[in-house]
């Protein structure tokens, strides 16, 4: 990976929209070259993907918490299973330690809080934190120089 993939990532995270044609213009290269460094990215995997950041709130899920479950009671893999066909869970972390996984919600209040808590509670002891404000709600990543 080069400077000027480099810089054609930050420009990616910046604005996921961004044409080839002003990617072009701001990196001086031709467009078929972009389009092809953005397929080399993609292929080596450095990009994952492409979407569009949806505010929670703005989808009436105003309350957004950190789950943590201790004392798992069925295997990861069932837990898994569970944790992938609800909906308010936003992002799932397996974790090593005294907590078996983090997990990022996002409820339309204390009433589907609760609801959410009672149906972990057969999987493990959860314990949970509601996120009062986020200052780094997300961050670009580019590689380590050097």
């Amino acid at each position: 990976m080069d400077q000027l993939d480099v810089k054609l990532l930050q420009l990616l995270q910046e604005d996921g929209r961004i044409t080839i044609s002003e990617l072009s213009k701001r990196l001086a290269l031709s467009r078929p070259s972009i389009s092809e460094r953005i397929a080399k990215l993609q292929e080596s995997g450095v990009i994952e993907g492409f979407g569009a950041r949806i505010s929670p709130a703005k989808l009436g899920k105003d309350t957004l918490m950190i789950i943590r479950i201790t004392g798992l009671q069925v295997t990861p893999q069932k837990f898994e299973s569970f944790i992938q066909e609800q909906e308010e869970i936003i992002e799932c972390h397996r974790v090593t330690g005294e907590v078996s996984y983090f997990m990022k919600a996002a409820v339309s209040g204390i009433g589907a809080m609760g609801l959410l808590i009672d149906r972990l509670i057969p999987y493990g002891i959860p314990n949970t934190s509601i996120i009062i404000s986020s200052p780094v709600p997300f961050r670009h990543m580019l590689p380590e120089e050097g």
